[in-house]
């Protein structure tokens, strides 16, 4: 009975969302006021329905109902309950589910905390809204329902893909989600502002806290991800380039690009069509990475369903949503007035050009990701597009755009002193220069790129200081640590937001940079008693014992590494055999420490008592993570900021309704 009320209150859902896409984009046509106001109705509504069917799935999974066919396809009843309940998303139907959740949510909250926008405005975003959500209903009830039957209903099921029992991805699929939906709501303000002929400082301020919130989503479901894949896998790697780890990380970085135009739409009204294009396009490659995961283009480790016809209904939604999109864009960009003009070198310049090197990294991957693909579909062989052309494309682009960062906030807005800029960061030349030269030495003849990423990490780290330290007074006259500490508590949380993130990207640099150009690796067969020397570390092989988990059988290996004679880990890497799949899985043992991870992974040999082990040192690994934790954080704190929690100013002159005329001039927002 539960599963029929869930699959009742999905279809439902469907009606409710079909009469929000309509409804109110019609009466803020014909300045209905009764009309648009049924868009707050209908957005909660459709989220209580979508709600009710999530939790009838969870319900199914956390009873082992076998009756129902997701469930026997993705549990059993050996399964350790965190990974019964995560189970509901750990596959096609179930993460459509949660895609849809996350979506309504998305809606909910911007009918509810969005009372400060213009009527005519929220009741077309929530419309927009709405669209996509009967789009993405629709394929899940027409051709990926979660809550078929089967009957007889089997004993048992066939449990989970092994490879997703692990509490990081228990977490890393909602994050994700939550990041990739999120743009939605971004998606949707924008085709509002273009439905109404409208972009002005007031709209920007309303889209920049959603795009922020996504942005710090997506950000922490990438880190999961990669740090998921690093310790789950046994590759002991953080990042393949691989085609689905693409497809999350294109909207991040027109994300990135997004949220840094939307603060010259705020501050200068300049900018303002460019913004409404990468609003569009980050939610477009969104529904990219969707469409590469759910249709069966391409074979991963995080591919959900290999389904073609899945695939042509998901493609015929891209179609629709990018292409009219793009297709308004087209249309009502060209009576949207341009702004306030700045020179070249200027805060705006820099942004300008961070966009513009954000903008063509993505497309370098985007590229590399799609270019296999297109070859083999008109009948060419098969190619793979791997970490060679990536790194050759896409770091030469970072370098310059790092080396930006640091002097973008330097800058004054609409005219800058860019010789200036760079006399006050003279501390940075120094601290880069001596960094660059250490680490030059180290590496000699090894690695350009390296030594130039690291170098350029200390500039960033250091130009960001020095920022934050001329706008506490450090340096100034008569001003002293009590003045410092008065002015930088008295800084917008927005202005720390920046220094956090900022500061993460430099720190996630030098981990990648370090991890890749240090790591030290050793494969080799051993018996026990045998050593491996790794760098300085002795791994020290003890031999393996059986162990049991809650559902898979293991081979538990023992290492004891030691530093010069001094006990440093005992390591236990396993080999997991699960009792239902019979699959197995490779986990890895690791131990962080201050300087970098000790890495051990161990696999069977055909007898002889010998085994495969494959021992890393991989040098500051852990900065990745960290810095990715820095940048994120940045994004919360600036979420905190006054100006953004107290909602955008006030228009001059508020559209009252469709009918009236659309004001193509950006209002200057009131103080």
């Amino acid at each position: 009975m539960i599963i029929e009320l869930g699959h009742f209150a999905l279809v439902l859902a469907l009606f409710v969302a079909i009469a929000q896409s309509v409804l109110p984009l019609w009466g803020a046509h014909v300045g209905n006021a009764r009309l648009m106001a049924l868009a707050t109705p209908a957005s909660l509504a459709q989220l209580g329905l979508i709600s009710i069917a999530f939790a009838a799935l969870t319900y199914a999974y956390v009873t082992s109902d076998f009756s129902v066919l997701n469930v026997v396809q993705n549990s059993h009843s050996l399964k350790p309950m965190l990974y019964k309940v995560t189970g509901v998303w750990g596959n096609h139907e179930g993460s459509l589910l949660l895609w849809v959740l996350i979506l309504a949510l998305s809606g909910a909250v911007v009918a509810v905390f969005g009372n400060n926008l213009p009527p005519g405005l929220k009741s077309r975003t929530l419309a927009v809204q709405a669209m996509i959500a009967v789009g993405f209903l629709l394929f899940t009830i027409l051709t990926s329902n979660p809550f078929e039957r089967v009957v007889p209903a089997p004993p048992d099921g066939q449990d989970l893909n092994p490879l997703l029992q692990d509490p990081g991805l228990a977490f890393h699929p909602p994050m994700l989600y939550a990041g990739y939906v999120g743009f939605s709501i971004v998606f949707s303000f924008a085709v509002a502002a273009l439905i109404e002929g409208r972009v002005d400082a007031a709209w920007a301020r309303w889209v920049r806290p959603w795009t922020l919130l996504a942005w710090v989503f997506l950000t922490a479901g990438i880190a999961l991800g990669s740090w998921w894949a690093y310790y789950e896998l046994g590759w002991g790697g953080w990042w393949y380039w691989d085609p689905v780890e693409n497809a999350s990380f294109m909207p991040w970085l027109l994300g990135t690009a997004l949220l840094h135009s939307a603060i010259v739409v705020e501050k200068r009204d300049a900018l303002k069509t460019w913004t409404i294009l990468l609003a569009i396009l980050t939610f477009s490659l969104s529904m990219l990475g969707t469409f590469l995961v759910r249709s069966g283009v391409l074979t991963s480790v995080h591919a959900f369903a290999t389904d073609p016809d899945r695939g042509v209904f998901i493609l015929a939604l891209l179609v629709i949503s990018i292409g009219g999109s793009l297709l308004l864009y087209a249309w009502r960009a060209p009576v949207l007035k341009g702004g306030g003009l700045f020179s070249p070198i200027s805060r705006e310049g820099g942004l300008v050009l961070n966009n513009l090197l954000l903008a063509a990294a993505t497309a370098t991957v985007l590229l590399g990701t799609l270019y296999p693909l297109f070859l083999e579909g008109i009948g060419g062989s098969k190619v793979s597009v791997g970490p060679p052309f990536f790194n050759a494309t896409f770091i030469p682009l970072m370098l310059p755009l790092v080396a930006a960062v640091g002097i973008g906030p330097m800058l004054a807005w609409k005219r800058g002193d860019l010789l200036g800029a760079l006399q006050r960061l003279k501390v940075a030349f120094v601290v880069t220069a001596v960094v660059a030269a250490i680490v030059g030495f180290l590496l000699w003849g090894r690695s350009l790129f390296g030594v130039l990423a690291i170098a350029l990490a200390a500039w960033l780290a250091t130009a960001v200081l020095t920022e934050f330290a001329e706008r506490c007074g450090v340096g100034k006259r008569g001003s002293g640590p009590a003045t410092w500490w008065r002015r930088a508590k008295g800084s917008p949380r927005a202005s720390w937001g920046m220094m956090l993130a900022h500061l993460g990207l430099a720190v996630a640099i030098v981990g990648m940079a370090a991890s890749t150009l240090w790591e030290i690796e050793e494969i080799e067969v051993v018996h026990a008693g045998d050593s491996v020397q790794v760098g300085s570390y002795t791994y020290t092989f003890d031999g393996v014992q059986d162990v049991r988990g809650p559902n898979y059988t293991a081979l538990e290996g023992s290492f004891t590494v030691t530093n010069d004679g001094r006990h440093i880990a005992t390591m236990t890497p396993q080999v997991r055999r699960y009792v239902v799949s019979g699959q197995e899985t490779t986990q890895a043992s690791i131990r962080t420490r201050p300087l970098g991870d000790l890495f051990a992974t161990i696999a069977e040999t055909q007898g002889d008592g010998a085994y495969i082990a494959r021992v890393y040192f991989r040098p500051m690994v852990a900065w990745i993570w960290g810095g990715c934790i820095l940048m994120a954080l940045g994004g919360l704190v600036s979420l905190t900021d006054r100006r953004l929690r107290v909602g955008a100013p006030k228009r001059r002159s508020e559209v009252q309704g469709a009918s009236a005329q659309p004001s193509l001039g950006a209002a200057k927002p009131e103080n």
